[in-house]
């Protein structure tokens, strides 16, 4: 399978045009925000810039400064199902086009997907220093007074930032096909036996 390039802008038709199960390099400006910023927005908080057409990661990066620059350290994907009470609202009302987590998310982020026109791409876990590589350059930070550097909002340019498209802008979603699987191949043990 070829593996697609995701270029900021990320509009409606780009991301309406990726498949269930692609995996994707992006590039371009990612913000982070973890659970305070979600629920900052989700409360009428003003987000600091235009969302549009962007990307959220859920990511807290370990970040220094040096030297009047901030240089990232880590930045591996946290679990992204702690932001599904807030997600559908900001995918609503930013017109945030990619979510980039790990973990998968729930039925509101699904159908607020598939109706807004936005996809949940799925990053590798376990590799925060790997995924840190990816990062060119921040661009700046905002709410670190008030949440600190790992919640804070993170304004990083990444450069092919490996992930799967999990969730499709139709609303499909991975996720849901493996818990079903997963749930017939269970009842399928109860109801026979293991396997031998």
């Amino acid at each position: 399978m070829v593996v697609l390039r995701l270029e900021y802008p990320f509009t409606a038709a780009k991301v309406r045009e990726l498949k269930l199960g692609r995996e994707v390099l992006v590039s371009g400006p990612v913000h982070t925000a973890r659970d305070a910023v979600h629920r900052y927005l989700f409360e009428g908080g003003k987000p600091p810039g235009d969302l549009a057409d962007g990307a959220i990661y859920h990511c807290g990066p370990i970040v220094l400064g040096r030297e009047g620059a901030w240089l990232v350290r880590a930045a591996g994907p946290t679990t992204s199902m702690r932001q599904e009470p807030f997600t559908p609202e900001l995918i609503r009302r930013c017109r945030v086009r990619v979510i980039i987590g790990k973990g998968g998310m729930g039925d509101g982020t699904r159908l607020a997907c598939a109706e807004h026109g936005c996809v949940y791409l799925h990053a590798v876990g376990g590799a925060a220093a790997l995924m840190a590589r990816c990062v060119t350059r921040v661009d700046g930070v905002h709410f670190m007074r008030e949440f600190g550097p790992a919640e804070a909002m993170w304004h990083l340019v990444v450069k092919d930032m490996p992930a799967v498209v999990t969730i499709d802008a139709r609303g499909r979603s991975l996720h849901r096909r493996v818990r079903s699987a997963s749930a017939r191949a269970l009842d399928a043990i109860v109801r026979d036996g293991p396997l031998t």
